[in-house]
């Protein structure tokens, strides 16, 4: 189970679809949604990760989060637990780090690699767009599979996409969006061989500047049954950050 898309709205900003008139339905959202992720801004948050797995029981995960959209880069420092605090993650450019605090070194790592014995990844902070790696599933006859519906009573489009590149967590996707703002609600993650391999929920999401900020997920391993993720972020601020943050000296000076 991977957070592709919910690490991806940790800090997004959400914003109304712009209107293409040359692309279909399923098309625009995707814009729109691709909109969301660009930070115009720099931005900083508290992260509290809850794992439940069937064979380890509940594990409480909490960090700190520095992102930068412009140079793409970001910092990550661990909070909890004790054993992991002030273990962290940098990615500057094209290099990744994980630091750990008892060696006091760091060693580049794949973007591949689990963050603080989550299930996200590295790559999971990156800034791809999701037009550029999927594309709407279409019938027959060509015409895009969406719907319009209610997700319990709100008014929702679902609609399916496929990927069109292979570097993607999973092949297939299907999304709930709110039909007044294209708020991304459900996502369900499909292997390529058709089976459901997770669901996620975004439940609470608050406003920033007069924009919306996903604040509480909700994810179900649909492969692993019984294990569960909830993710809860809070003390966002978009105040600009210094350049000294993205660096290993930072970090270091954190963990003393």
């Amino acid at each position: 189970m991977k957070f592709w898309l919910s690490f991806s709205l940790l800090l997004c900003l959400l914003v109304p679809a712009a209107v293409f008139a040359e692309d279909g339905r399923v098309t625009r959202i995707l814009r729109s949604v691709d909109e969301q992720y660009a930070l115009k801004t720099d931005a900083a948050a508290s992260v509290v990760v809850t794992q439940q797995k069937v064979d380890q029981g509940t594990k409480v995960i909490g960090m700190q989060y520095y992102r930068r959209d412009a140079d793409h880069n970001f910092l990550i420092v661990m909070t909890a637990p004790e054993s992991d605090k002030g273990n962290g993650y940098l990615r500057v450019a094209d290099n990744f780090w994980m630091y750990r605090r008892n060696t006091r070194t760091f060693q580049h790592i794949s973007r591949d690699e689990s963050i603080g014995g989550t299930d996200a990844h590295g790559e999971d902070f990156e800034d791809r767009k999701m037009i550029e790696l999927y594309q709407p599933l279409t019938d027959a006859g060509g015409q895009e599979l969406f719907s319009e519906e209610k997700l319990g009573q709100i008014p929702v489009i679902k609609f399916e996409v496929k990927a069109k590149v292979n570097d993607v967590d999973y092949p297939k996707k299907i999304y709930w969006v709110r039909r007044d703002n294209n708020l991304i609600l459900k996502e369900e993650a499909y292997a390529l061989s058709g089976s459901l391999m997770q669901t996620a929920y975004y439940l609470k999401f608050t406003q920033i500047d007069g924009r919306y900020v996903a604040v509480k997920m909700f994810f179900i391993d649909e492969f692993e049954k019984g294990n569960k993720t909830v993710v809860e972020i809070s003390n966002i601020k978009t105040d600009k950050l210094s350049d000294a943050i993205f660096t290993k000296a930072y970090l270091e000076n954190l963990s003393k």
